[in-house]
């Protein structure tokens, strides 16, 4: 399970092609095909996408922030 997951993890998170995710895996000496790969993507990728999101924290729609310092000609302004 843990080669599966790897393999899904690549071709989601660095949205690569099946082929490059074989290829990557193929240097750390797992021999699979890109096919493989598709098939793994379409039945585990949206299970492990629905654990990453139950395990992520709930984000709101508003966001603070604390300060800006720009440099306007030389001089520093904190906003």
């Amino acid at each position: 399970m843990l080669i599966i997951s790897h393999a899904v993890w690549l071709y989601h998170r660095f949205s690569l092609s099946y082929r490059d995710a074989q290829e990557l895996l193929f240097q750390r000496g797992i021999d699979v095909s890109h096919e493989t790969v598709r098939a793994w993507c379409i039945r585990f990728g949206p299970d492990m996408a629905e654990h990453i999101k139950r395990r992520s924290r709930p984000r709101g729609r508003t966001w603070h922030l604390d300060e800006v310092r720009i440099v306007m000609g030389g001089v520093v302004h904190w906003l």
